[in-house]
């Protein structure tokens, strides 16, 4: 085999194991960021808390979540007045309730069920796209099932904003986590890739 083959199998080799963000950049963001809105001041929010975080009770939270989130959209889809809104909420608590009831009954689950409103119910800090919707309390319907120690599920019912999955955000934790390891793999590449010119200047000297 000629040299000349020899050293084109080498950059084919270079080619390949060179990271793959040179060929197509941060497009991959882009339409995450698009889709990002920010959570204006007067809002009134739904969370959701399951009882565990077995695969039935996350299942079971997500039954809940369809069931209560088709009802209020309807509630709340023509209204534009944020007291407005909080009236009916608030009047509605009763029925939020039966309707997660229901929703237990229909799955044959015996668990507590605990719906409140207010003004200081506890969120986590959270990571969307790349905005950062930070801890604290919040206006917001809680709807806790049974201990209410399993992941929550939380949007945004006015203005209604339950069509974006906020829960699927990332936590800052995770996010802290995620910027490591993408600054070692970097740091792995950097070093495949001097290995790669070192071994071509030995070779070819």
């Amino acid at each position: 085999m000629g040299r000349f083959t020899i050293s084109a199998l080498i950059f084919m080799i270079i080619l390949l194991i060179m990271p793959i963000q040179l060929f197509n950049g941060e497009t991959g963001t882009g339409s995450a960021q698009s889709e990002i809105k920010v959570i204006p001041d007067e809002a009134i929010r739904l969370r959701i808390l399951a009882n565990s975080d077995k695969p039935d009770d996350q299942e079971l939270k997500r039954k809940v979540r369809d069931e209560v989130n088709a009802v209020i959209t309807e509630w709340v889809e023509d209204i534009t007045d944020i007291n407005e809104a909080r009236k009916l909420i608030e009047e509605k608590i009763p029925t939020i309730r039966d309707i997660a009831a229901d929703a237990l009954e229909e799955e044959n689950k015996e668990q507590s069920l605990e719906v409140k409103y207010g003004e200081n119910i506890t969120f986590p800090a959270k990571l969307y796209g790349s905005y950062m919707y930070p801890p604290g309390e919040y206006e917001a319907v809680l709807i806790t099932l049974g201990e209410g120690k399993g992941a929550n599920w939380w949007c945004v019912l006015f203005p209604p904003l339950c069509f974006l999955d906020f829960s699927n955000g990332t936590s800052v934790a995770e996010a802290e986590e995620a910027e490591a390891d993408e600054e070692a793999q970097d740091e792995k590449d950097e070093k495949e890739k001097a290995e790669v010119k070192f071994f071509l200047f030995e070779w070819f000297s």
